[in-house]
């Protein structure tokens, strides 16, 4: 039981461990990130796409945190308003804007 309430704790503070699967789709996102530390920084939102995939996939898991790593990255253009756009806490296929409120 004492074990059950850690994890919920864990979870309610957003501090999960990425499950195994999450765990191989990071892997390529940690080495994009220590080779674009020496490029210019070109993101347009905060935090930065890969930084947005990596909590995505640790906080949501594989299926849902891919799905929001790809929505991101498909909103990463000309035709988006940059902003601050953090991954959300309960997963939900609808999108809100930066600067939405999400207590609807």
């Amino acid at each position: 039981m004492a074990g059950d309430e850690a994890a919920e704790t864990r979870r309610a503070e957003g501090r999960t461990r990425p499950t195994p699967v999450a765990w191989v789709l990071l892997l390529p996102i940690r080495l994009y990130r220590s080779i674009s530390q020496y490029l210019p920084p070109m993101c347009r939102f905060y935090p930065s796409c890969s930084a947005y995939a990596a909590e995505a996939l640790t906080r949501h898991g594989a299926a849902r945190g891919s799905y929001l790593a790809v929505r991101r990255l498909l909103r990463c253009g000309p035709w988006t308003p940059p902003g601050r756009d953090p991954v959300p806490e309960k997963f939900s296929f609808r999108h809100h804007s930066p600067g939405m409120s999400t207590e609807e």
